[in-house]
């Protein structure tokens, strides 16, 4: 018999509604039974494409025996952390400062009153490497919860007071950002650049989007070559890697090694739509094949293999998929052996295709199979090879998908499939980005002219939108915005961008994850750094400061340089986690440019003025004196023709009329 779940959205949460467990949303509800029974409560979170979530479902929560324990002495409460990252901040916040180290599955045991006690991520059913079991885990719990009750909610009071006093205040007194301390920052990621195979650090290796963005803006305004090099040579090495898929397109979530030979293979939306974007760029700074190659098959892979049915982007692929003998192995469809290329292509085909793609009879995997890598581009014969390949792999049991639509990851795929339409003549791109940015407004934006997070079949979630959802849609609005000449988009960023400065800011530049008025948890969660994606607070800065360019709203462009202060104080000192933040410093430094384009959308100018290079340069376009963009605002024709201007804080220099004075002047 199904559990709650069942009644929920969220795919995560429906594949545990068949559990023996009796699981609870988050929720009131589940914390008053909690108080009724006089229970702790179990808080399991995860999502849907991460692969130690299933292990663990499958071996405790799919067991008999484990779930009738944890019905009798535990509440049990299910969190999809891509629907609630609030909570999920604010206890993965605990497990770290408890123990250390954080990860998925979470399992964290909390009081009545949801106070944190007991820390930990995946717990194995008997006892493993110095891991106690999943059963020895609640056994204990258990009796520290009805023998040393008075000692348990000391810990748990302790470790609120501890959480409480963690609390970000760096904002506008701090100062903006500056020549010193991007060059800081710069130094900072030079020394932890790894000359032979590109990116940061060691194992695992996660692709740096938000840092490629960084240094991709460095270069364009200060012509720091170093910054370019890394930013290309990362781009090339995971390119040629398995991290990439070398037939579909698309990126995998991260490398376990340094080499980014072998991944693990759940595909995201947001690594695929801000690596869209970053290749897109990093074209328009160097002109390399290769990136125009990798931005266009990535948001072929978005639109082919994660667009759902009414026009959102879903949130992710599986990594584990069948592996054609009812087994559910990772990485089991996009894998290969000698022999399987040698029977999907022929025999000399094969060995061809092994030489090319680097698979050789000891794998670079698992049981002999091998990740596809590209060392070295091919010729036609290449070209027919992966076609066929492609076409094969399609007839293998393909990985599960998780069909909730995030708004704010579909923000960045907006912005990424705007501007990479745009710049390789793909209307068809556009009208997808198009298509996505009507179901967030229809959908997304609810009656209370509020932002949800999640929809799923065209329903919407029950959960707000945090900052981030916020931020990055009126990111990705913007950037529509910039491509179609409609300014309806920058109406719409404005309504959302307004909302964060009235429920999201407070004194001082200082941004919050949740509204004001949002749901209070153990304590308000905030964080400036990036992990997967941008952090809400310095995508609020980046799309703050953009629509401030495009407005010319002086409160607008103050709470993005007062959300900036948090860059000046960890720019030099972690690089690596506030990339977004120092992208956003370097079009603050620029101006950012404001380029008006008195003229049709999609001409020459228009392109010219997309494809300029200055940092964070906003784009308006439209005939002279469209109300919908005020940079158009008393800016004619010239000679009865198309002009661009170009603007810093509304003061433009002399109109220019051709897309190569425009290029010069972006320069």
């Amino acid at each position: 018999m199904p559990n709650r779940l069942a009644h929920e959205t969220s795919p995560y949460l429906l594949q545990h509604a068949d559990n023996p467990v009796d699981w609870w949303p988050w929720s009131p509800e589940a914390f008053a039974e909690a108080r009724e029974r006089g229970l702790p409560v179990l808080l399991s979170v995860g999502y849907s494409s991460c692969h130690w979530c299933h292990v663990m479902a499958h071996e405790s929560f799919e067991d008999e025996t484990t779930a009738a324990y944890l019905n009798e002495h535990f509440v049990n409460v299910k969190v999809d952390r891509e629907e609630r990252p609030d909570v999920d901040a604010v206890y993965m916040e605990a497990v770290q400062a408890a123990t250390g180290q954080g990860g998925w599955p979470m399992t964290v045991f909390l009081t009545p009153d949801a106070e944190p006690f007991y820390f930990g991520t995946y717990f194995p059913p008997e006892p493993r490497h110095g891991m106690p079991s999943f059963p020895q885990v609640l056994e204990g719990v258990d009796a520290a919860w009805r023998d040393r009750r008075e000692e348990v909610g000391e810990v748990a009071a302790k470790v609120v007071r501890d959480l409480g006093e963690r609390e970000l205040v760096y904002g506008g007194g701090a100062g903006v950002p500056g020549e010193e301390e991007l060059a800081g920052a710069l130094l900072g990621l030079t020394r932890d650049y790894d000359e032979r195979h590109g990116g940061f650090g060691g194992a695992p290796k996660f692709p740096p989007s938000m840092t490629l963005e960084f240094l991709l803006r460095h270069h364009a305004r200060t012509g720091a070559e170093g910054a370019l090099e890394m930013a290309a040579d990362t781009c090339e090495k995971m390119a040629r890697g398995g991290i990439y898929d070398q037939l579909g397109g698309g990126f995998a979530r991260y490398s376990v090694d340094r080499e980014w030979v072998v991944p693990h293979f759940e595909k995201m939306l947001y690594d695929n739509a801000l690596l869209c974007r970053v290749y897109a760029h990093l074209w328009r700074a160097t002109g390399s094949e290769l990136a125009r190659r990798v931005a266009l098959e990535t948001a072929d892979f978005m639109v082919r293999e994660l667009r759902t049915n009414e026009g959102g982007y879903a949130s992710a692929l599986d990594a584990d998929s069948d592996d054609g003998s009812g087994h559910h192995v990772e990485g089991a469809f996009y894998v290969w052996t000698p022999a399987q290329l040698a029977e999907a292509l022929g025999e000399k085909d094969g060995e061809a295709a092994a030489r090319h793609y680097g698979v050789t009879e000891e794998g670079t995997f698992e049981e002999g199979a091998s990740v596809l890598q590209l060392p070295s581009d091919g010729g036609p014969m290449a070209a027919d090879v992966r076609d066929r390949l492609f076409a094969a792999r399609e007839l293998r049991p393909r990985p599960g998908r998780d069909d909730k639509v995030v708004a704010a990851w579909n923000g960045l795929a907006i912005a990424a499939l705007a501007e990479t339409g745009a710049y390789f003549d793909r209307p068809d791109l556009i009208e997808r980005a198009t298509e996505a940015a009507d179901l967030l407004v229809r959908v997304h934006m609810d009656d209370r002219a509020r932002l949800s997070r999640t929809s799923k079949d065209g329903q919407v979630g029950q959960n707000d939108g945090v900052l981030e959802d916020y931020a990055d849609v009126a990111e990705g609005f913007l950037a529509l915005a910039g491509v179609t000449g409609e300014g309806a988009w920058l109406e719409f960023a404005g309504f959302l961008l307004d909302i964060v400065l009235d429920q999201f800011t407070a004194e001082g530049g200082v941004l919050y994850d949740t509204a004001h008025d949002a749901e209070q948890l153990i304590r308000r969660p905030q964080d400036p750094t990036d992990s997967a994606t941008p952090s809400g607070w310095t995508a609020a800065a980046g799309a703050l400061l953009s629509y401030a360019a495009h407005t010319g709203s002086s409160a607008h462009r103050a709470a993005a340089e007062g959300a900036l202060g948090v860059v000046k104080a960890l720019g030099p000192r972690a690089p690596r986690f506030i990339g977004w933040g120092l992208a956003t410093a370097e079009a603050l430094l620029d101006g950012p440019r404001e380029v008006a384009v008195v003229g049709p959308p999609g001409g020459e100018l228009h392109r010219a003025a997309l494809l300029g290079r200055a940092p964070g340069a906003v784009v308006a376009v439209g005939e002279p004196g469209g109300a919908e963009f005020p940079l158009l605002a008393d800016r004619p024709l010239v000679d009865g023709g198309p002009a661009a201007y170009v603007c810093r804080h509304f003061t433009c220099e002399a109109p220019v009329t051709s897309a190569e004075s425009l290029a010069e002047a972006l320069s």
